[in-house]
């Protein structure tokens, strides 16, 4: 592979990642305004959609699309042309097939699912949310065709204009439905109908595009039917896991956490009440794995097992320095959070209600950020099934653990359930990162010491600073807004800078950095 080709998928993946995260900010905040216009009972309607909604999009965004690529490459690499007859029409039929199955089974099941989850109200919903699998089979094929031609950019520019226009649909809902006083189960409809119009909206930007990526040739070989369905089913449903770590504990909670507060002796209305509350950390955490794992997702393009044969110093510094710069800011994001939660619970959802398994809650950002940036690095490596298995495991810990702790203790059970599951799956995949790459030697190389000395510095002054404002009665939003985003700001500056200026990262590791100019400066001062 020559170097342009090396910079043009370096850049393509960086492109992709961008998207990524501006997707997920976005898909973060605008559940802050939906709790503030619908209470969170309306957050609790919402976030007992989301999780099929969720999936949906995954298997849109990453799943299929992953698969659909790699068939795509595989089938150049022997010389055969991809046409519309032999690949994109059996393809885009396969997908129909799956996701056809996937729309049958909900709208039919959506009163035993509603019934499952213990709110019998739900069913319509769940029905109507049934109809989000259809515009899959035609945005993951048109996604897959353009990462096989390491075409990023409509993929990116869908992926963006798609949660746009869900954020909009969702928070104008939310806005009638505060101010006219509707049912508050509307807002769950409103989530479908922006998931659907946001599908649409991505199909068509990606269709704007698309005038090269479906060529009408003719072609003589026969159809590779069995490769085709056990790639999309496999390697598809595979990739879309990896991409679902929060994704698969929300769908846990959505199951589970419902009957297991009525079990601890709530009526219904508190138990809605309590899972709503509850589901504010998301966000939040959501946030702050971003943070943590921007960095290190924006390194990981130069991860491939070829890379590991042919390089193998050259790979252990970037997935080093990728994990380096995961845990050291996962690790700040979550206890500058914890620390100053009172004040963001109040400022973002009004009052401090739940502060207490809210801040449990959160600490989840660390273990998230390593287990996601660790399976990362395993599915650059090729371990695409395996990580989706660990992932699956996480999942089925955190339902148990929900079921046995939530009965006894409420809703901090389902919080240590959370932390259970992710500690769970970050050792299990760190040991077999370990496994698979011996040389790592990462937590050896963590600077234990000065990550102490400068979470005990940025703490000190985030309690001094809660300490001064505790003074201040009957504070503004908006004050309280100014005194949250400085007392962040400067905090995690504090943070950044002890850990730069004592030396965690090397000289090398802060080159490869954006504005790494002033990285260097801190570091060699």
């Amino acid at each position: 592979m020559g170097v342009n080709e090396t910079n043009k998928l370096v850049k393509s993946a960086l492109l992709l990642t961008a998207g990524g995260l501006i997707s997920k900010v976005l898909s973060a905040g605008y559940r802050i305004p939906l709790q503030n216009l619908t209470g969170d009972i309306g957050f609790y309607i919402y976030q007992q959609i989301y999780p099929i909604l969720g999936i949906a999009l995954m298997l849109s965004l990453y799943g299929f699309p992953s698969a659909i690529s790699k068939m795509a490459v595989e089938w150049k690499q022997t010389g055969k042309k991809l046409t519309f007859k032999t690949f994109h029409l059996p393809i885009l039929f396969i997908l129909l097939c799956i996701n056809g199955s996937m729309f049958l089974f909900l709208l039919l099941n959506a009163d035993l699912l509603a019934a499952w989850v213990g709110d019998e109200r739900l069913a319509g919903i769940y029905r109507f949310g049934a109809f989000t699998f259809l515009v899959i089979p035609f945005t993951a094929l048109l996604r897959g065709m353009f990462q096989s031609n390491h075409s990023m950019k409509p993929v990116a520019f869908s992926q963006i204009g798609e949660q746009l226009v869900r954020v909009c649909i969702i928070v104008g809902a939310a806005v009638i439905i505060s101010t006219q006083q509707n049912d508050l189960y509307n807002i769950g409809q409103a989530a479908v109908w922006a998931a659907i119009l946001g599908s649409i909206t991505a199909l068509f930007i990606l269709i704007l595009y698309s005038d090269k990526q479906i060529k009408r040739q003719e072609d003589t070989f026969a159809i590779p039917w069995n490769y085709y369905v056990s790639t999309l089913l496999i390697l598809g449903l595979a990739a879309t896991l990896n991409h679902m770590v929060l994704l698969v504990i929300q769908f846990a909670d959505t199951f589970t956490l419902l009957p297991s507060l009525i079990g601890y002796g709530l009526d219904k209305q508190t138990a809605m009440e309590a899972k709503g509350v509850f589901d504010r950390g998301q966000p939040l955490i959501q946030l702050g794995i971003v943070l943590g794992s921007s960095f290190a997702l924006a390194l990981l393009p130069s991860i491939s097992r070829k890379r590991l044969e042919e390089d193998p110093q050259t790979f252990y510094f970037y997935i080093r320095g990728a994990l380096k710069f995961s845990f050291y800011l996962a690790v700040g994001a979550s206890l500058g959070l914890i620390i100053i939660f009172k004040e963001v619970n109040e400022l973002l959802f009004q009052n401090t209600q739940g502060t207490g398994y809210l801040q449990i809650l959160v600490s989840a950002i660390v273990f998230a950020s390593i287990a996601i940036t660790a399976s990362s690095i395993l599915q650059g490596l090729g371990y695409v099934k395996r990580t989706a298995g660990f992932i699956l495991i996480a999942f089925f810990i955190k339902w148990i653990a929900n079921q046995i702790l939530v009965p006894l203790v409420g809703i901090t059970g389902a919080a240590v359930a959370t932390i259970i599951s992710l500690i769970t799956l970050s050792i299990i995949v760190s040991m077999e990162l370990r496994r698979k790459v011996p040389g790592l030697h990462f937590y050896q190389h963590i600077k234990w010491k000065t990550l102490i000395g400068a979470a005990a510095i940025m703490s000190i002054y985030l309690v001094m600073g809660n300490f001064v404002i505790s003074f201040i009665d009957d504070i503004s939003r908006w004050q309280l807004l100014v005194y949250v985003l400085f007392i962040s700001f400067t905090g995690g500056a504090i943070y950044i800078f002890c850990m730069i200026r004592w030396k965690a990262f090397t000289l090398k590791e802060l080159r490869i950095l954006p504005a790494s100019g002033i990285f260097t400066r801190i570091y060699k001062e």
